[in-house]
């Protein structure tokens, strides 16, 4: 069962979104306003290397122990933003976010987890139930920011601490949830199966493309709607217009995470990768339009096509039968490790080509690294008898694990 992956995953998430929206107003007001977006660079950071602390520990002693541990230094984490905001020094704030980034890390990886618990036929889709997790914590952790306030106020403490009080329950909660997963066992050791070829050059050629995918598909959809907010200022359009907007992209980023797994689980991951880069680059190209009315639409497609990407290169990593357990961690989250770096380069590097170019310029570039990707992922062809040319028959990480208790 994946429950305690997916309520784990949620509450992580939760965890996150609160701290991440509050400690920008922190920042803002304790040093300033330039200066608002630290907090968050540190927990993408944070979560980048987090990303590859968890896979060395997940190859070391297991996923399960390794999630734990992630989401424990989470709670850490927490618990230094909510002195923060309670008078201690600002620092603890940002060493905070990113002990915060690691718990995120344990949580995105978690979808692998996810894929070693259920039968082959079915990896995807448990993979999209993690990942669809998070809309729950992303859409419920912002209703409970002021109820929050209120319970920190009525103990006498400063009402913004309470998002971060909010953070170190749900870090908490992600803890006691991923204390229900059972460790995988000796299949995460760092020697390889016997008779388990090593990895070989369509492998290796396998990975390349499947963090390629994962990789452009963040740096297009990070660049484009971090220079959103700025373009509808410009335009004079208020919140609410943007607020629609920011809905309808994040709809499409999490909210049909299932129906990406169906697709993956019946035509494999390759013509989904495909399906994601084509849709990123015909959002592109519709943001950049001048038609007002087009931007709404093109963001929920921009974001869908981030899923597609996302979770098609993901379910290609994790099909990939040659190499150890703990090879394969490894190599899943460095990986996630890219991902999240690049997020970090996209957003500083989103505003400077918007303001140079607006979003003609944003969208070349995003067009550049999307369609000569799309061509190389459209000319490769599934090697024989692996699972991508078959209808994976045979679990390639071995017999599946009972990853709950």
């Amino acid at each position: 069962m994946l429950i305690p992956l997916v309520l784990a995953a949620a509450a992580m998430n939760a965890a996150m979104v609160a701290a991440s929206a509050v400690s920008t107003i922190l920042v803002a007001d304790e040093l300033a306003p330039a200066l608002g977006g630290l907090p968050n660079t540190a927990g993408v950071l944070g979560t980048a290397a987090g990303a590859v602390a968890v896979g060395r520990l997940s190859a070391r002693s297991g996923r399960a122990h390794a999630l734990r541990v992630g989401y424990a230094v989470a709670v850490c984490g927490a618990a230094l933003t909510t002195l923060s905001a309670v008078g201690a020094h600002v620092a603890l704030l940002f060493i905070g976010m990113l002990l915060l980034g690691a718990g995120n890390a344990a949580s995105l990886l978690s979808r692998y987890a996810a894929a070693d618990a259920v039968d082959p036929a079915r990896q995807a889709r448990a993979m999209s139930a993690v990942v669809w997790a998070s809309t729950a914590g992303a859409v419920g952790g912002p209703f409970l920011l002021e109820p929050a306030g209120r319970v920190a106020g009525s103990m006498g403490l400063p009402a913004i601490s309470g998002a971060f009080l909010l953070a170190v329950v749900a870090a908490f909660g992600a803890v006691m949830a991923a204390s229900r997963i059972k460790p995988t066992g000796s299949g995460q050791s760092g020697v390889p199966v016997a008779g388990e070829p090593e990895p070989g050059r369509a492998d290796r050629s396998t990975t390349v493309i499947a963090a390629a995918v994962m990789i452009v598909g963040q740096l297009a959809m990070v660049a484009l709607m971090t220079a959103v907010p700025v373009h509808v200022h410009q335009h004079g359009q208020g919140m609410t217009m943007l607020g629609a907007m920011l809905s309808a992209h994040t709809f499409g980023m999490f909210a049909l995470a299932p129906v990406t797994g169906w697709l993956i689980d019946r035509w494999q991951p390759r013509p989904v990768m495909l399906a994601g880069l084509a849709t990123l680059a015909g959002a592109a190209l519709a943001v950049a339009l001048p038609l007002g009315w087009t931007l709404t639409p093109a963001l929920f497609l921009l974001g869908y096509g981030w899923n597609l990407c996302y979770l098609g290169g993901s379910a290609s990593l994790a099909r990939q039968p040659a190499g150890s357990a703990a090879a394969r961690s490894r190599r899943e989250s460095r990986v996630e490790a890219w991902v999240w770096g690049v997020s970090a380069l996209a957003t500083a590097a989103s505003t400077l080509l918007f303001a140079a170019g607006g979003f003609p310029l944003v969208t070349t570039v995003s067009l550049a690294l999307a369609v000569p990707l799309l061509a190389v992922v459209a000319a490769r062809k599934p090697v024989a008898g692996r699972p991508e040319a078959s209808n994976g028959i045979e679990h390639p990480r071995g017999e599946p694990v009972d990853m709950v208790g």
